[in-house]
Order: structure tokens, then C-alpha cells, then sequence
């Protein structure tokens, strides 16, 4: 048996079962869910026991990219909306910890090599630490990094369970008022019966009175007489027709401004027409516009679309995403054409294509080895999960490259991130306990407790800054509180707690500066030699 625990894949699944199994654990509605990996990780390395790092960067290329790829269509909509505060955020907490350290060096005699090693440990940033290194020119950097970061990676997920009870935040109505904010920038889709009153649309096309485009509304139905049918761009509206018009609030009340008022009447195809919600899996259409398909030619009118759970608008210029769920009218005849042309198979959404998974962290991987200098005082580059993740940000917003679709199911992302995270933390646990009786030696718990301080202290900073100044949602902050302290297990602790994309879309929006920002403090502390 012995033998069998000194193997490092047995090791590493022994690790993830009793993680998993404690963490199920509960006391008074407290547990640590998956993130009681890393603990038991701590422990076993700590008795000698070991897993091979290339779980841990198998682990990190996977949560990265998965991340990437989830939160990617929100990244840039936040960054753009609120991405100055989220990127202040970070900004202040980092400079808090810097200066933490500064005074540890200054008061507490600690060396600068062993200082700056403790600030990328007590923040657990890897690319920071290679900075640090280079600039210190000495080894007693990374001794300081070992020191500090143990307690960096436990005390980023003690902070995430714990912080929402300092504070009296429940997670799930966070959760629920994030997600009302994205239904807020994307109104609810209603419809209404309207009557042709105005004189000034009698025996006009559709095409000729513009109608989407001066109300934003679609017209889904027509009734002239005793026909009911879809309307193409031909279509001629005369008096006392009725319109069936699909669209927010205010689109259809400018609609009712323009065609008449508002009826009771019951809009009801005749066998010739249906209405279908159809799925949009056919690869060769992913990324074309609404305009391109020229429905119209079908007989067929695209009403809404219900992309990750949000009704949006149809426009002419509207993009069509892999997996996007549409609500079509038209001639049953024809909707048979629609449907093969749209593709609407269920089981594609279910299925995993890893050519894009591989393809993607190739690349990223790639991007994160290019080396920029910096006006000549030191290259600068992403690193391995700095590249895999800008990489999987841009590509998850490109959407489709050729026959390639850069998108995953949600239950692929969901399994493979889940796999990639537990990888990581048994692997860096146990690297980080095998250090921990080297620490307790000499004045180990000094600098222990320093760094638990340049951990701690700026997260509560930043913390407060952004519930009490920028009033962010709850969620959101905690995944710019993770993203600026580069933790990767910080996101997961929350990821466990709660099922919502708005911590990722926080942590993916601040990471990239945050592994700048590391970088050049180090360097400023290391000018302190």
C-alpha cells in the first residue's frame, strides 16, 4: 500500500476523494466545499507525499481557458461598462500590499529579497514571483515566496467563505440582482395586437415604412380579412388590418404611435403557419447576420432570440451565436427549410469538440511566451495563464474561426473547469506542504504572520471600496478580489458557493492588470537594494 501512495497519480485521486469528502462536510451552513482540496493537499505534502506538477499546469491551462471561454461574451460588455472601477479595485489593493511590504522591509529588518518574494507569495502571483526574481537577482526571493504562500492561497478562500457573513450578503440574491442588471441592458420581449388606424401607412410595405428600424419592434403577424399570415418585406398594410408586434415596452409603444391602437384579438395561424422556437447549431451559419440568411425568401420572420436565458431583439445586423434559440413565424410548408438550415439539433449542444479546447491553450500558451520589453528596464509578458486566458477572452468573443466554433456547452465547461481546478489545487498543495516545516524554522512564523497580513489587510481595502464606493454587485466584487490577488483557487471557492458567471467575468476583467500591476511593484521593491 505504501507504494501505491507514493505514486503520484494514486496520490493525486486519494487527495480529490478525501478533498471532496471533507468539504461535504457542514457546520452550521459552513463548508469549504471543494476548496477543502488544497487542504488536504497541505497535509499530505507535508508528510512527504507528492503529485507531479504537471497536474498542477494540466490543472491551471484547463479552469483558465474554461474561464476564458465563460465568461468571454461578458468580459467585454463589463470592462467597457464598469471596467474603470473594477480595474481601480485592483489597483488599490495591490499598491495597499506593496506598501504593506514596504513597511515589513523597512521596520521589521526583512531583507528585500525575502520581502518582495513574500508580496508575490502572499498574493500567489507565479509570473510575479519569475519578475521578482530577475530583479532581486537572488534566491532568497523565492524562500520568501514559499514562506507567504500557503497562507495566500488559504487565506484568499478563508476570506471568500468567510466575508460574506462579516458583511450579511446573501450570495443567491446577489446572484439574482446580477442577473436582473443583464436583463435591465436587455429589456423583457413582449407582443400586442395593434389595429392600422393611421392614414399615413395605408398601402404601404413594410420595406417602404421602415418599421423596425424607426420602432425597434417586429412584426410577426398579419391579418387582412379573414387571412392570417407572416409578413415579408413586401407586405402591404391597409386600414383595420391588425399587426401582431414584438418588442420591449417602448418599441411597442412607438409602434402603436406609428400603425394605430392597441386590440384584443387573437392573431391564430391556419394550418399554413406555425410558430417554432428553433436552435441554431448549424456551424456553417455561426456569425452571420440576420440580414445575410434572407429568411424572408422562406416566408419566415424571426421575432425574438434567447441567448443564455436573455430575449434579445432581432435586427437586420444581428449575429447568430452557436446555440442561440429562436422564435420563428412562418409557413409550415417552408419551416422545415428553416430548420435544416438553422440546423436545430439538441444533441450537438451536448456534444464536446476538443479540437478548440487544445487548439485554444496551444495558442494561448504561445501568446503568454512573447516577451515585450518595457523602455528597457525589463520584459514583460503574460505567462502561461495570463496567455491562456487573454487568449480564451478574445477567441469565446470571435466566436467562430472557419469550421472552427470557440464555444463549449455549458455542462463541458462546467465538468472540465471543475476537473482542471481540482488538478491544481491537489498538485499545489502538496508542493507548498512539503515547505512547511522548513518555514516553522528560525523566524518563519514572523514572516508567516507578515504575510498573512499582506494577504488579509488590502482584500478587506479592496472589499470596501468596492461595496461602499462603487457599490458593485457582491459577486462581481469577490471575483475582482480574487482576480487581483491572481487566485485561482479564490475563484473557485466561489465558484463551489454559487452558480453564477458574475465573480468570473469580475476576475477575468482584472487579472490582466493585476499580473502587470505584480510585476512592476516588484520591480519598485527590488529597486529598494
Amino acid at each position: 500500500m505504501e507504494g501505491f501512495l507514493h505514486q503520484g497519480y494514486f496520490m493525486l485521486f486519494i487527495i480529490i476523494s478525501l478533498g471532496l469528502l471533507l468539504g461535504d462536510i457542514k457546520v452550521k451552513g459552513f463548508s469549504l466545499d471543494s476548496s477543502a482540496v488544497i487542504f488536504v493537499a497541505l497535509i499530505m505534502g507535508h508528510l512527504g507525499y507528492s503529485v507531479p506538477t504537471e497536474f498542477q499546469t494540466l490543472g491551471i491551462l484547463l479552469f483558465i481557458f474554461t474561464i476564458g471561454i465563460q465568461a468571454g461574451p461578458g468580459f467585454v460588455e463589463a470592462a467597457l461598462q464598469y471596467g474603470r472601477q473594477l480595474m481601480l479595485i485592483s489597483i488599490i489593493l495591490i499598491a495597499v500590499a506593496a506598501g504593506l511590504t514596504f513597511l515589513a522591509i523597512y521596520f521589521f529588518n526583512v531583507s528585500v529579497p525575502v520581502g518582495v518574494g513574500l508580496f508575490n507569495g502572499a498574493l500567489t502571483s507565479t509570473p510575479g514571483l519569475a519578475a521578482a526574481f530577475e530583479a532581486t537577482g537572488s534566491p532568497l526571493t523565492a524562500v520568501g515566496y514559499g514562506i507567504a504562500y500557503p497562507a495566500g492561497v488559504i487565506g484568499v478562500i478563508l476570506f471568500i467563505q468567510i466575508y460574506p457573513r462579516i458583511v450579511r450578503k446573501d450570495l443567491k440574491a446577489e446572484a439574482k440582482s446580477y442577473l436582473d442588471e443583464l436583463h435591465s441592458g436587455h429589456p423583457k420581449i413582449h407582443n400586442a395586437v395593434l389595429m392600422v388606424t393611421n392614414t399615413n401607412v395605408d398601402g404601404k410595405s413594410l420595406r417602404e415604412l421602415d418599421l423596425r428600424n424607426m420602432t425597434q419592434a417586429v412584426i410577426s403577424r398579419v391579418k387582412n380579412g379573414d387571412s392570417i399570415f407572416s409578413p415579408t418585406a413586401q407586405t402591404i398594410l391597409h386600414l383595420n388590418d391588425y399587426v401582431k408586434v414584438v418588442g420591449d415596452d417602448a418599441a411597442i409603444q412607438r409602434a402603436t404611435l406609428l400603425i394605430g391602437e392597441k386590440v384584443e384579438e387573437e392573431l391564430t395561424f391556419d394550418e399554413r403557419f406555425v410558430v417554432n422556437w428553433l436552435l441554431v447549431t448549424n456551424k456553417k451559419i455561426v456569425n452571420k447576420s440576420i440580414q445575410e440568411l434572407n429568411l424572408t425568401a422562406m416566408n419566415a420572420t424571426i421575432t425574438r432570440i434567447r441567448r443564455s436565458g436573455i430575449d434579445l431583439k432581432p435586427f437586420p445586423h444581428s449575429k447568430l451565436r452557436f446555440g442561440d434559440k429562436l422564435l420563428l413565424s412562418g409557413s409550415s410548408q417552408e419551416m422545415q427549410e428553416v430548420r435544416r438550415l438553422l440546423g436545430n439539433d439538441e444533441k450537438q449542444l451536448s456534444e464536446t469538440n476538443f479540437l478548440p479546447i487544445a487548439l485554444g491553450i496551444v495558442l494561448g500558451v504561445l501568446v503568454g511566451s512573447i516577451s515585450i520589453p518595457i523602455f528597457g528596464l525589463f520584459d514583460f509578458s503574460l505567462g502561461l495563464t495570463g496567455g491562456v486566458l487573454a487568449t480564451a477572452l478574445i477567441l469565446s468573443n470571435i466566436g467562430k474561426t472557419g469550421p472552427i466554433l470557440w464555444s463549449m456547452s455549458g455542462s463541458a465547461n462546467q465538468l472540465m473547469r471543475k476537473m482542471g481546478l481540482l488538478l491544481f489545487m491537489a498538485t499545489v498543495g502538496t508542493s507548498a506542504g512539503s515547505e512547511l516545516a522548513s518555514i516553522l524554522s528560525d523566524n518563519g512564523l514572523q514572516l508567516i504572520g507578515i504575510g498573512i497580513v499582506i494577504t488579509i489587510l488590502p482584500m478587506f481595502v479592496g472589499a470596501w471600496v468596492g461595496q461602499y464606493v462603487f457599490k458593485l454587485n457582491f459577486i462581481t466584487l469577490l471575483g475582482v478580489i480574487t482576480g487581483s490577488m491572481t487566485s485561482t483557487p479564490g475563484l473557485a471557492a466561489i465558484d463551489t458557493k454559487i452558480d453564477s458567471d458574475a465573480a468570473s467575468v469580475g476576475y477575468a476583467t482584472v487579472y490582466p492588470i493585476a499580473l502587470v500591476l505584480m510585476i512592476l511593484f516588484s520591480q519598485l521593491l527590488a529597486m529598494m537594494m
